[in-house]
């Protein structure tokens, strides 16, 4: 944790040393409140004048500074994001254009390849690993004018989806309540992005870890299509099952990165399956009154699982208000052979992914294999119970004839999805709703134990849909539930539609008081 705080504080030296340089704008003097930005409100502030990304940069890395002793989200700043301002600002003043993103400040997950930045997974053996290339989807990010501010903290080679614990930065705490989990693997980007360190937010998806500390942080998570978004220069857990999407406090927001990180990349082969099904606009289906003669059905299948009762009433609520706002709710559908579907789902490909990620980009003689990862360590029990088991398993746990495949050609993956698909069919349903969790955050010293009701690792990492999560209200300890909307393949404008509508029309999201 030296390294993020010593570059923070020498990232606001700077600022304080040159003010007069970065504060060019109308309103030399502007007070920027950072709590809930936008990135339309901040485009228009750019455009109007009232300050500039030099000015937002700095503001952010002032809160990050202040704050993140109290949630442990950080692990690096960006030396170069008032640099980067700098430029995006005197671009912007030549052009009087606005890049997608510009100026937008971005949280990335550690496991996401930064040029020059530290790219760790949380783990001892990649802590001095500085990547020559940017991920795909960072890349992207970064061609539409997001500035890199910060990278976030994750469960080490995102093993968990309980907690957020990683060798290098150690645990990642909820700002809701510091004394619960943040839930994992993207829990750091999860606190950041509740906390307002940064206006979107990087997540990645093996099972569970975008809508997971999405939900357990009051945000909007993306888990988008297996295909449309690509995985290249992003470090694997399971390559057949990973999602990288955007962790944001609105839809719009989520919907705008969702925009800039779709396509064809011809490093993953995954995203070869989505041609003909990208739209160029998402931004269009952000249409308010989008539940109005929708067809959603209730999954009591998951959420009647031995759900919390706050949750359950919550989620109650949610059913309510979607018929309020127009919204045809077909209650207890029903998924044929759902529990023997769901099963023998899951292939521990971890060493054949990590192996091959390290000789592709990290290209180091004494870290080829995962015995190499065991071998230099990690400080968390849990990721070494986790190493330890990748040494005997691999493949399917049970009927390991059937070959672990893409959710295109494994057979088990194509048989549950087309389940679900043919009752949506029946039925005539735009999306199924579900809780994102059926239970509360775990306590962090009890998050073994109390680890409950993650509904997230059943159906979408296998079939390969999209499911969305948005923010459904809060427990009485003040702790964030979400609500899972999961659509058909390719079916994200739908699913943008129904998720807009329910934000815009509940409301749910509050600051947490950190």
């Amino acid at each position: 944790m030296v390294i993020h705080k010593f570059f923070t504080q020498l990232l606001i030296i700077t600022i304080c040393s040159s003010f007069l340089s970065c504060f060019n704008s109308k309103n030399k003097n502007a007070t920027i409140i950072l709590d809930e930005l936008t990135i339309s409100k901040i485009h228009k502030a750019y455009s109007d004048g009232n300050y500039n990304a030099q000015q937002l940069i700095g503001a952010y890395l002032q809160r990050i500074d202040s704050l993140d002793s109290k949630t442990n989200a950080i692990t690096y700043v960006n030396r170069e994001a008032l640099a980067t301002a700098q430029k995006l600002d005197e671009e912007f003043a030549k052009t009087g254009t606005l890049r997608p993103l510009h100026g937008i400040p971005l949280i990335v997950k550690d496991n996401y390849n930064t040029k020059g930045m530290p790219t760790t997974a949380g783990a001892l053996a990649l802590e001095h690993f500085i990547p020559e290339s940017n991920a795909f989807v960072v890349q992207r990010l970064v061609d539409a004018g997001a500035i890199i501010i910060a990278k976030s903290n994750m469960a080490e080679w995102a093993f968990s989806a309980k907690h957020t614990e990683s060798s290098t930065a150690g645990t990642t705490r909820n700002p809701y309540n510091l004394e619960y989990v943040p839930a994992g693997s993207s829990g750091g980007t999860g606190a950041a992005i509740a906390s307002n360190f940064g206006t979107i937010g990087l997540g990645t998806d093996t099972g569970n870890s975008i809508r997971g500390p999405s939900s357990h942080n009051a945000l909007v998570g993306f888990r988008t299509t297996l295909g449309l978004v690509s995985r290249s220069g992003i470090i694997p857990l399971y390559l057949r099952n990973d999602v990288a999407g955007p962790m944001c406090r609105t839809v719009e927001g989520a919907t705008k990165v969702l925009e800039v990180i779709t396509g064809f990349d011809p490093k993953d082969k995954m995203t070869a399956y989505n041609k003909g099904k990208v739209e160029t606009d998402y931004q269009q289906f952000l249409d308010v009154n989008g539940l109005n003669n929708s067809r959603i059905g209730v999954l009591r299948q998951l959420s009647e699982d031995n759900p919390d009762q706050e949750i359950k009433e919550l989620f109650e609520k949610s059913i309510l208000d979607m018929r309020n706002l127009g919204a045809n709710v077909i209650d207890s559908i029903l998924i044929k052979d759902f529990d023997s579907l769901r099963t023998n789902q899951w292939c521990a490909d971890f060493r054949q992914d990590i192996e091959a990620y390290l000789a592709e980009y990290v290209k180091k003689d004494t870290l080829k294999t995962l015995e190499d990862i065991i071998r230099i360590g990690t400080k968390s029990v849990y990721a070494k119970r986790t190493l330890d088991y990748f040494v005997d398993n691999s493949g399917r746990e049970e009927d390991s004839a059937v070959a672990c495949e893409d959710p295109y050609l494994d057979i088990r993956r194509i048989a549950f999805r087309k389940a679900i698909e043919d009752t949506m069919n029946e039925l005539q349903l735009d999306a199924i709703i579900y809780p994102t969790w059926n239970n509360k955050p775990a306590h962090i010293d009890k998050f073994e134990e109390e680890y409950l009701g993650d509904n997230n690792q059943v159906i979408a990492p296998h079939t390969g849909q999209p499911a969305f999560t948005v923010p459904m209200g809060f427990s009485s300890e003040g702790l964030p539930a979400g609500l899972q909307f999961l659509g058909r393949m390719y079916s994200e404008s739908t699913l943008i539609k129904l998720v807009y509508s329910y934000e815009q029309g509940t409301k749910h999201r509050v600051v947490p008081k950190i």
